[in-house]
């Protein structure tokens, strides 16, 4: 053995394997040379926070939550669209209060109505009682879908065609957008009437704008079942129009309809 270090393979292992136990002990017990240890491993990256201007919301129930907690911080204006036709009395009943309480604490609310709501008895009572309250509301024979604005800071739209998603919004840019749509329709929209309580009333002032929204619609390719559902009515509504229609043009088959249709559309274009 020379200079400490034996010169057989048994002394050799032995040794070389007191070193490495030094080693272990040594860093075991954290004192071994930083420069010499190996680098501690990454921190894995911390997950970005979910960006809050977008959410989604899955289930009536859900949803339901989402708006009541941004209406219930509304502090300016409340505006609101609702396609479809009339709704159901036990759902117009249920809102009175909640409406009742945002025009008393000093929020303003506009509506948007389809005109075929002017024809069903639990929504124009529902109306006359929030107008009283201070709600204004008009009618359109069609517009976008479901919409909720609450003080140009959050818009609630359907995400699905059912309805039972929502996404809430709150980019600033998209609300804007979405207002200024609001603000357009509202300005072609016609006030809620009270004065026309029977139905055959009614008509004479929806009639006209009902169809020539299904005139262009028509022109334009959308089939029925589209047409119906974006103006709110019946298929079977549809069909009546379109017959009424029809006769007034002097057409015996769909085909000859649709053509005076796309002639009138020419003339008036012309």
């Amino acid at each position: 053995m020379e200079h400490g270090i034996p010169d057989t393979p048994n002394g050799v292992q032995q040794l070389m394997s007191e070193h490495l136990q030094a080693l272990s002990r040594l860093v075991a017990g954290g004192l071994a040379d930083p420069a010499a240890a190996p680098a501690p491993a990454a921190a894995p990256a911390a997950k970005a926070p979910p960006d809050i201007r977008i959410r989604y919301h899955h289930g009536l129930e859900a949803i339901g939550a989402a708006i009541d907690e941004a209406l219930a911080d509304a502090g300016k204006e409340i505006l609101t669209a609702q396609p479809d036709g009339p709704r159901p009395g036990p759902v117009l009943d249920e809102a009175l209060e909640s409406v009742r309480r945002q025009i008393a604490g000093g929020i303003a609310m506009r509506t948007l109505y389809q005109h075929t709501t002017r024809f069903d008895e639990a929504t124009k009572n529902y109306v006359r009682t929030v107008s009283d309250y201070g709600v204004q509301v008009r009618t359109l024979a069609e517009f976008f879908d479901r919409m909720i604005i609450v003080d140009e800071s959050v818009a609630f739209i359907s995400a699905n065609e059912t309805r039972t998603n929502a996404i809430a919004i709150r980019e600033p840019a998209i609300v804007r957008f979405l207002k200024d749509i609001f603000e357009r329709s509202w300005d072609r929209a016609n006030p809620f009437p009270f004065v026309s309580t029977h139905a055959t009333r009614a008509a004479e002032q929806v009639i006209p704008s009902l169809r020539n929204s299904i005139s262009k619609l028509l022109v334009s390719g959308y089939p029925d079942k589209q047409i119906a559902r974006r103006l709110g009515i019946s298929e079977r509504s549809l069909q009546g129009h379109i017959a009424a229609m029809k006769q007034e043009l002097g057409a015996h088959t769909r085909i000859q309809f649709g053509y005076e249709l796309g002639r009138n559309e020419t003339t008036l274009i012309l």
